[in-house]
């Protein structure tokens, strides 16, 4: 799964990352995102590539309310394209989910080591990911995101079963595209990055809590 991530890139670097044409939210670095709170992610929008601010949580549509949120802030390649809460997204509201890192917690015994998992360039990245639009009230509207989750790769099957959809840069306009009804080609995107290009490790247990969030967290300890 992917609990926790990270952004530390300014807005000018995200807009040259992703070729945004239109901003309508402000980012602000931050060390330990959690479920529930505002992700920067990028959508195409009347051929507009447009960076918006999402509530991490999907809520769908047909929600009755919005704690559902809360349990579906990932979706597994796998069931994407089956699943109620996921397949109407997935078909047409399909997001990048902008990252500089993420969190995952290692096993050892009784021990969980939290470990940092960054490409080994530090260059931005993006999750794939899915979105819904959920009416709260007459007058107000939620956005809402879910990060995908595949089989680990090499270097991730040492910490957990389970890593997020990182996309490649060739597959973004595909991706993003709301007109592609291509679903096996979509499906085949979400795969494993490779293993070789990335790196994780261990860091401050700091990061158990979101209530910490300052470069701190991503610092590596011994």
């Amino acid at each position: 799964m992917c609990g926790r991530f990270v952004v530390k890139s300014d807005l000018q670097q995200i807009q040259l990352a992703f070729n945004v044409t239109q901003v309508n939210t402000q980012v602000q670095p931050s060390y330990n995102i959690a479920p529930t709170q505002p992700v920067a992610t990028i959508i195409q929008r009347a051929q507009q590539i447009a960076l918006e601010a999402m509530r991490w949580g999907l809520i769908p549509a047909w929600a009755k309310d919005a704690s559902i949120g809360a349990k579906m802030i990932n979706a597994r390649a796998e069931t994407i394209a089956e699943k109620p809460s996921f397949k109407r997204s997935f078909k047409s509201k399909r997001c990048l989910i902008v990252a500089d890192g993420f969190y995952e917690w290692k096993k050892e015994g009784a021990q969980k080591i939290p470990m940092f998992i960054r490409l080994k360039s530090d260059a931005l990245f993006a999750f794939a990911g899915l979105y819904d639009v959920w009416q709260a009230a007459p007058d107000k509207t939620i956005t809402s995101c879910a990060i995908i989750t595949t089989r680990p790769n090499e270097l991730m099957q040492t910490i957990h079963d389970r890593m997020p959809v990182i996309l490649p840069k060739s597959a973004y306009a595909s991706w993003l595209d709301p007109a592609n009804q291509n679903l096996d080609e979509l499906i085949a995107l979400l795969q494993p990055y490779p293993a070789d290009a990335m790196l994780a490790y261990p860091v401050s247990t700091l990061v158990n809590s979101p209530r910490h969030n300052s470069p701190e967290c991503i610092q590596p300890i011994q």
